[in-house]
């Protein structure tokens, strides 16, 4: 079932997801709503608050050499936490959640990632480059933040300024 994306200035992005606790099929129908949702908004991850859902949940599908998001390559998180991370990149970003706005984000380049899966089996993996920062921007997420708020003071007071003109125009 597609779910409705919430999107910025919505409260519940703020909020601190909590970690899941029963791996039931409860966690598994939203895991695949997660998925056909961010398949119909065209993105590569969505966390579950995005979705109203404030639980330590994400997922990412990055589009592989053909430029196709193979279900095969799904990466499913339960209560991800990095355990390490270094180097720098600067990437363009944008967010489900922030319609129609992307930005340059400074991100670590190379991260170390221990997460569940959906039967409750712990994981560990390393990523580096893009997949590195779409973990990163997801996790975020969880804790209560969007992309917009790495941005300098500058480009954030743009942003608002600009997005405030968007909702008035719709």
């Amino acid at each position: 079932m597609i779910r409705e994306v919430i999107t910025y200035p919505n409260k519940l992005l703020r909020t601190k997801s909590k970690d899941v606790e029963v791996f039931d099929e409860k966690l598994h129908t939203l895991l695949d709503d997660m998925y056909e949702t961010m398949i119909a908004e065209n993105g590569v991850g969505l966390a579950a608050i995005q979705v109203a859902v404030p639980l330590n949940v994400l997922i990412i599908n990055l589009p592989n050499e053909q430029d196709i998001q193979d279900k095969d390559d799904l990466i499913e998180a339960i209560n991800p936490v990095i355990t390490h991370k270094d180097g720098v990149q600067i990437n363009f970003e944008g967010c489900l959640s922030v319609p129609g706005f992307t930005e340059e984000v400074k991100r670590a380049q190379h991260i170390v990632i221990e997460y569940f899966d959906r039967y409750g089996n712990k994981k560990t993996v390393e990523a580096e480059d893009f997949i590195a920062v779409a973990w990163q921007h997801e996790m975020e997420h969880l804790t209560g933040h969007l992309f917009i708020e790495n941005l300098s003071i500058t480009k954030r007071k743009k942003f608002e300024k600009d997005w405030r003109k968007k909702i008035k125009s719709k």
